[in-house]
This record gives structure tokens, sequence and C-alpha cells, in this order.
């Protein structure tokens, strides 16, 4: 059976980065950990942001991957575009890659760190403003501007998942589809006959 020293590398890069950091790996580390000549890995890879960028695309794809999979077609707007969003933002705190990530890109701002955080927040702010486009037309919501609401969505589930339990205890995302649902979806004014 032939290794696949491509996939070696992404693989221990992946590592290297979660556990070190963008600007704290080195390619002699990737080698090491990929068992590999470092001339190897510059036969796949020109330098440590090519193989880093790689690294990235694969992980907003999967990201996106795991919030198409959230959606429901039986379920309404409301939920899918709840579901959605919680299940990228979960991917974003639960994989080890983009913790660190976010950590150096708070700590340092390492500029390749930087764009990388930014190419995911418009991957996340395209995916939701299609959601809301579709909407729109369905009928199911009025019409909006689709990029000022999907960047109001995504910025309202940061604050409740990530901001909030700074210094409150941590909402569950039952409690974030509920706010979601009368800050957002219903809005807070009692409906009265003026």
């Amino acid at each position: 059976m032939a290794i696949d020293r491509k996939k070696l590398i992404i693989n221990a890069a992946t590592e290297s980065f979660s556990q070190y950091g963008y600007k704290a790996t080195t390619m002699d580390q990737v080698a090491k950990r990929a068992n590999v000549g470092k001339g190897t890995i510059y036969t796949f890879f020109e330098n440590k942001e090519e193989l880093f960028n790689e690294i990235m695309m694969s992980l907003l794809d999967d990201m996106k991957k795991a919030a198409e999979q959230a959606i429901r077609p039986e379920c309404s707007f409301k939920e899918n575009v709840h579901q959605s969003l919680y299940s990228m933002l979960e991917f974003r705190m639960e994989h080890q890659l983009t913790i660190k990530l976010f950590q150096e890109n708070r700590d340092i701002g390492t500029p390749i760190v930087q764009s990388a955080m930014e190419k995911m927040e418009d991957m996340i702010l395209s995916f939701i403003k299609q959601k809301v486009a579709t909407a729109i037309n369905k009928g199911e919501i009025r019409s909006c501007d689709p990029d000022l609401t999907a960047f109001i969505f995504l910025k309202l589930y940061i604050a409740l998942i990530f901001d909030w339990e700074k210094q409150h205890e941590a909402l569950t995302k039952e409690d974030i589809a509920h706010l979601f649902d009368i800050y957002l979806l219903q809005g807070l004014a009692v409906n009265k006959n003026y």
C-alpha cells in the first residue's frame, strides 16, 4: 500500500498548528511529525503559508458541511438558521486548530492568521446571507438587506455564545435559540393597534 505523503504532511502540519499556532510552527517540526524529510514537504508545498492555506480551506469546507447537515427541509427558516449558525460556531469552539488560531490572532495578531479568521467569518456570513435571501424569496421572512441581516445574526450568536459567558453562566443552545427568536425574529414590541 502506497503511503500518501501529502496527507501525512497535512495531518502533521494540522497537529503542529493546533499545538503551537501558525507562527511557532516550523517546517522542521512538520517534517519530523510526518516522518519525512523537509525537502519532501517542498515537493508538495512551496512554503508554510501555502500548507497552512490548504489546511484552512479544508477546515472551512468541513465547517460549511456541518452547517449544511444541520439544515432540515421540514424545519422553518428560524429553526434552520439557528441550527446551522450554532453548528458552525460549535465547530469553531471544538476544533483544536481554530481554538489555537483564535488565541494567536487575539494575542499576537499574526497577519496570515488574521486573514484566515477573516475568511472564516466571510464564509459564515456568505452562508447566512444565502439562507436569508432564499427565505425572503420564499416569503418566509420580510424583505431585508441579506448582508446586514447575516452580519447581525452572526454577531448576536457570537455575543451570546462567547461574550455572555465571560461574566455570566453560559447559555444553553435552547436559550440562545429562544433569545434569537425574541430579539430578531419576533421583535420586542407588543403588537398593538395604534
